[in-house]
């Protein structure tokens, strides 16, 4: 629902508190405007920098108010009341006053008992305060006094909207069909000023609107929010030795054109078996952004910055849909969950990321990683949340084959070196070994003596993961449930055969 439609039943209904959490203050305060020309209300706008002003009225003689507690307290000389006999109607004497970033302002006893009152009688006067702030900061007193409606990022057709306008000189110049539909998909998650500064950018530099350039500057803007990262490589499956089932798998529920969206999937496996770079090649695959969230990122020095941030970052992600989001290591993030020691804030945290998993409806796929899933909340692996929980195992004999051939051509080493005994090696190891080869020129048997493979460093964590997931996972190579018992005998088997050259 449009923020005006949402605004107008709370206004039929007196509500006479309403805070509008908003990244673009302006362009709501525009959709405010027009709504209030065409509903005949009056329209007052205050904040620290212009003062008062009547967007509607422009001959209004305006007092000289730089003051927030001195606006609250001329409020009822602002919005007269309109007596019975004047013969105005409900919809004249509707008064709104709207107060960009008034939350600045929030810590003062003065001002907020004044709000208080304000709110109390606007309901009998009709007359609403409407806050329009980037974060929700509403003090205790007036909690119960606000309703919260958020500012919806530009939808493709407003987007649309705004390229077209820019190239109302240049009719030719826009984008056709498949081009046209790319253009929107790369400006999706865009702020509409942000939109329009690409589309301008793009016109300045190629007297075109190019998508490659939208995308460059998305993940500039992604990276300044510190919130989430966009990832747009050239990597593919067939950089990636094995995981049949799980490629497979996530191939299939990503089709485009299904009636029923995805949810994701959680990959569980030792460290360096590929999950990352299985979900770099996943969006390059299917044509689909990778967002990648750090949990640590989001949180933040002050109390509700956390919870301001991860909103924050799901709603970009929504926006951006389709997409994937990816989360690396997911347990490190929630893994104070239940505890005291942050003053519940990864609780929190998790609760928000739990609901937003269950109810989201946007096309987000979402992939986390996870390490050590004893760290991970129960709750988090349910039905429904995700599609599949997959356990990534160390990669088999023909799987390590692949990996061996791939990083040979990276690293320019001879086809015909000898490969040293790799049993239980992950491919981050295997790479490891080819870089220190190339790196040290030497053979790839003596630059395996500098690597030592995690299935020996951290053999209990290894075992103990693998009897875990017995059962209980899907396997990313096979089709089926993951069994350690027929894993392991698959292993041996490799294991009792020579190397391969």
């Amino acid at each position: 629902m449009s923020l005006v439609n949402q605004l107008n039943d709370y206004i039929n209904a007196a509500f006479s508190g309403l805070w509008v959490q908003t990244v673009e203050p302006e362009e709501a305060e525009r959709e405010l405007v027009e709504q209030a020309r065409r509903q005949h209300w009056r329209l007052i706008v205050w904040d620290v920098a212009r003062g008062l002003k009547f967007p509607l009225n422009a001959s209004t003689t305006v007092p000289e108010l730089a003051d927030p507690l001195a606006v609250l307290r001329a409020l009822p000389t602002l919005a007269p009341t309109a007596t019975s006999d004047s013969g105005a109607s409900q919809g004249e004497q509707t008064t709104l006053l709207v107060l960009p970033n008034f939350h600045r302002f929030l810590n003062s006893a003065e001002i907020v008992q004044n709000l208080f009152e304000q709110l109390i009688t606007g309901k009998q006067r009709r007359v609403f305060i409407v806050v329009l702030s980037p974060v929700v900061q509403i003090p205790l007193e007036l909690e119960h006094s606000f309703v919260i409606v958020e500012h919806a990022m530009p939808t493709q057709e407003q987007l649309g909207a705004i390229a077209t306008d820019l190239l109302v000189d240049h009719p030719d110049g826009l984008p056709k069909d498949r081009a046209w539909h790319a253009l929107l998909e790369a400006a999706a998650g865009l702020t509409r000023a942000e939109a329009e500064g690409a589309f301008a950018l793009s016109l300045a530099r190629h007297d075109a609107l190019r998508p490659e350039v939208i995308w460059d500057l998305k993940a500039q803007t992604l990276r300044k929010q510190n919130l989430l990262t966009l990832h747009r490589g050239q990597e593919n499956f067939a950089s990636l030795g094995g995981l049949a089932s799980l490629k497979d798998f996530c191939h299939r529920a990503l089709q485009p054109g299904r009636s029923v969206k995805p949810r994701g999937a959680l990959l569980l496996s030792p460290p360096g078996c590929g999950k990352s770079a299985f979900c770099r090649a996943l969006g390059n695959e299917t044509g689909r952004p990778v967002l990648t969230l750090d949990i640590g990122a989001l949180m933040g020095g002050l109390v509700g910055d956390t919870e301001r941030n991860v909103r924050q970052a799901l709603k970009i992600a929504d926006a951006m849909s389709p997409c994937i989001l990816f989360v690396d290591e997911i347990e490190k993030g929630l893994s104070g969950v239940g505890g005291n020691g942050d003053s519940g804030v990864s609780t929190r945290l998790f609760g928000t990321l739990l609901t937003w998993l269950a109810d989201h409806q946007t096309d987000v796929f979402f992939i986390g990683t996870a390490n050590d899933i004893s760290r991970l909340p129960p709750e988090f692996t349910r039905a429904e949340r995700l599609d599949a929980l997959f356990f990534v195992d160390l990669p088999g004999s023909a799987e390590r084959r692949l990996i061996w051939d791939m990083y040979r051509r990276q690293y320019d080493i001879a086809a015909n070196q000898p490969i040293p005994n790799d049993a239980d090696w992950t491919g981050a190891e295997i790479k490891s070994c080819c870089r220190l080869s190339a790196l040290l020129d030497v053979s790839l048997t003596e630059a395996a003596s500098n690597v030592v493979p995690v299935a020996q460093t951290a053999a209990e964590a290894v075992t103990k993961l693998r009897q875990w997931a017995s059962g209980r996972c899907l396997s990313a190579d096979r089709t089926g449930i993951y069994r350690k018992e027929e894993n392991c005998k698959t292993r041996r088997k490799i294991s009792s055969k020579p190397s391969a050259n």
